[in-house]
């Protein structure tokens, strides 16, 4: 892909971008990002050859620009399976205040809109995978709860970590960000680490 085309996908991604945290969750169409981005629709479809795609490829993009990968390399490198747990936690719940304008915009589309629903569930589904590597890092170990098989610890921490339960916490009962992944750690580590 040549410099110029590079620089019109980056332009259309930083556009879908501020319209989704925005707010206005309606004006993520690919006819409100040629017009934010001054190109025309069709080369907008040029570059992403479905909203699904171009939705997609944004949180993708907000990923690249908070630098999510180097913020996972200490869970990723984590010596213990407990270490590697309390990480994840750090590491997503850090996150989600940065991707809460996004996460908010499509959770609201995803009723409705199935390009919404699609990147919602890519970015949910790459969440998971973190959720389940921190669990399996806990059965390698040999410290994982016994009261829980791996596969339902990792529903748990899925739903424990998720957008709507920060939400909930900081947004409606006034947690600041500090308490909430203090306790969701603590959390974490009650639930799934096995007692000696």
């Amino acid at each position: 892909m040549s410099s110029e085309n590079l620089e019109t996908r980056k332009r259309i991604l930083d556009a879908a971008l501020a319209l989704l945290e925005s707010g206005d969750a309606q004006a993520v169409r690919m006819a409100d990002i040629a017009k934010k981005t001054g190109i025309s629709r069709q080369a907008v479809y040029l570059h992403f050859a479905t909203r699904a795609e171009l939705l997609i490829a944004t949180t993708r993009h907000l990923d690249e620009l908070r630098d999510v990968q180097n913020r996972l390399t200490p869970s990723r490198s984590a010596k213990t399976g407990v270490a590697r747990l309390d990480a994840y936690v750090e590491a997503w719940g850090g996150y989600i205040p940065e991707m809460y304008g996004v996460g908010k915009a499509l959770m609201a589309m995803s009723d409705t809109d199935e390009a919404a629903a699609e990147a919602w569930n890519e970015r949910m589904t790459a969440m998971r995978e973190g959720c389940e590597a921190a669990i399996h890092a806990l059965k390698r170990d040999d410290t994982l709860s016994t009261t829980y098989s791996v596969a339902e610890a990792t529903d748990m921490l899925w739903t424990l970590l998720s957008v709507r339960n920060w939400e909930h916490l900081t947004q409606a009962c006034g947690w600041s960000q500090k308490k909430y992944i203090k306790t969701m750690t603590a959390t974490a580590r009650r639930l799934f680490v096995r007692e000696n």
